[in-house]
């Protein structure tokens, strides 16, 4: 397993996409094992895993739109991702 810390760089695995369903009037996962609606938390830090941004580079984006941003909670909400097998570490 690997260890992960503010410097690891997270992205979608592939056949991974986040998209916005109009539909639903929410952000949804497609996968190939189907589709997962992330709440509007995890949606924010998803749309910044593109595998060249660190933990505390996306702690840092998402502060400028978020009081209390920590990167533990960003760490957190990639790791129950990770164990989807949503995103992967560079």
């Amino acid at each position: 397993m690997t260890t992960i810390g503010t410097g690891s760089v997270p992205e979608l695995r592939r056949g991974v996409r986040l998209t916005y369903d109009h539909t639903r009037e929410t952000h949804v996962l497609l996968f190939p094992e189907g589709v997962l609606v992330p709440n509007p938390t995890a949606a924010a830090v998803l749309e910044l895993c593109d595998g060249g941004r660190t933990i505390s580079a996306i702690a840092q984006a998402l502060g400028t739109r978020y009081s209390g941003v920590r990167e533990q909670d960003i760490i957190d909400v990639l790791t129950r991702l990770e164990d989807r097998r949503i995103i992967r570490w560079q």
